[in-house]
């Protein structure tokens, strides 16, 4: 926290730029994907994503070679080539681009199981925000869990904002910063957060026994074994894949009581706790993160930082993308059609702004870094910075 952000990026890059493994005479690993495997909008099976097909062919490429130095330039080397079949497409970076875009919405769909929509947003909290899936993994899950941290490193790499949007508790998780029982449970899960805290500010016997009854209206309760009209919680709750777990061994047969009531609220909570740091998935991201980045370089980095750098803002700047923008052959600035387009950006929701960025350069996002603000030839940034605008090809017409 005592170190600007700015200065952060700055040896991290250079660090990035110290690591590059692949050198210029090794060719880029090439992969090739099918759209036509995912027609239709609805991917059929999970085997047929983009995320998958690649995850298949890059598995038997060494990690070395997708260690390239940072993105720079008009055609900036990227990690690995993207030939879609039956497609004819130029240069390597727009491929490359929609590959990313399109991975992720996959990756915040029903088509793959390794994200999980946090509970909160049933209730408009934190919506559209994404958690880890806590599950036991199986070795192939443990792969695509490997390959989705490795794409992570790959889009730092690249400088291509993965249009992601991920609960801060993964960052936290990712960058090795204990999580706050607290804030997290409330960010990921209000409801259950609103479940303990409901069992820990309890203040006698009778108030329990009406929550007890609450719940058992709600069918989460059973009766008491020693008064059968008396209702009563068991030692069980729900994960967040919607399975009844047992607190504690035999804890289908153990009711909960004025005696054991804050025990029964903390293994609660630290199920949950457990849940969100998914230690099996988040140790094969991290394995995956850590074969294309050092993974020493998180240390100096806030989550929010990690964030940032990896996924860029959800929301485009305008005045932002106007100062980094180049007017080519005789534009102008001050030309009245180029006010005009400015002006009608200015029109745009925050949605079409996204659909204008990815018209224009395939990708939703646009870098929170941007080195090239010093102007040296050395620092030509990746587009889209700067953006440019050219005049129309052809010399006929207005």
């Amino acid at each position: 926290g005592l170190i600007f952000y700015d200065t952060k990026i700055t040896v991290m890059n250079r660090v990035l730029n110290a690591t590059v493994q692949r050198t210029a005479d090794h060719a880029a690993p090439e992969i090739t994907l099918d759209p036509l495997e995912i027609v239709g909008g609805e991917i059929r099976s999970s085997e047929n994503s983009y995320f998958c097909q690649a995850a298949r062919q890059l598995g038997c490429v060494p990690s070395s070679q997708l260690c390239v130095k940072l993105a720079s330039g008009g055609d900036p080397t990227y990690a690995f080539n993207i030939r879609f079949t039956g497609e004819e497409v130029h240069g390597t970076s727009g491929s490359f681009r929609h590959f990313l875009w399109q991975v992720c919405k996959e990756l915040q769909s029903s088509s793959l199981s390794l994200l999980l929509l946090c509970p909160s947003s049933a209730v408009n909290k934190n919506k559209g925000k994404y958690i880890l899936t806590p599950s036991p993994i199986t070795y192939a899950e443990e792969q695509l869990f490997h390959f989705f941290g490795q794409l992570l490193g790959i889009a730092i790499r690249a400088d291509v904002p993965l249009p992601l949007d991920l609960l801060p508790s993964f960052w936290k998780t990712l960058v090795g910063e204990p999580l706050d029982p607290d804030v997290d449970l409330q960010e990921a899960d209000i409801l259950t957060y609103n479940y303990v805290k409901k069992f820990e500010n309890i203040s006698d016997e009778t108030e329990l026994e009406a929550l007890c009854a609450e719940i058992a209206s709600q069918h989460l309760a059973m009766e008491s074994p020693d008064c059968p009209n008396k209702p009563c919680c068991k030692f069980t709750y729900l994960s967040l894949t919607g399975e009844e777990v047992e607190l504690c061994p035999r804890g289908r047969h153990i009711p909960v009581g004025w005696e054991n009531k804050d025990v029964y609220a903390a293994a609660i909570r630290s199920l949950r706790m457990r849940e969100l740091q998914t230690p099996e998935c988040m140790t094969a991201v991290r394995a995956g993160l850590g074969s294309i980045i050092p993974l020493q370089l998180l240390t100096t980095l806030t989550p929010l930082e990690m964030e940032l750098r990896t996924c860029g803002l959800p929301y485009i700047n305008l005045e932002f993308l106007k100062a980094h923008t180049m007017y080519q052959v005789g534009l102008m600035e001050t030309d009245q059609h180029i006010e005009f387009f400015w002006s009608a950006l200015e029109m745009f929701t925050q949605e079409e702004l996204c659909k204008f960025i990815k018209f224009a350069c395939n990708q939703e996002r646009i870098p929170f870094t941007c080195p090239c603000k010093d102007g040296g030839p050395d620092t030509a940034h990746v587009p889209p910075y700067p953006m440019k605008i050219a005049p129309p090809d052809g010399a006929a017409g207005t």
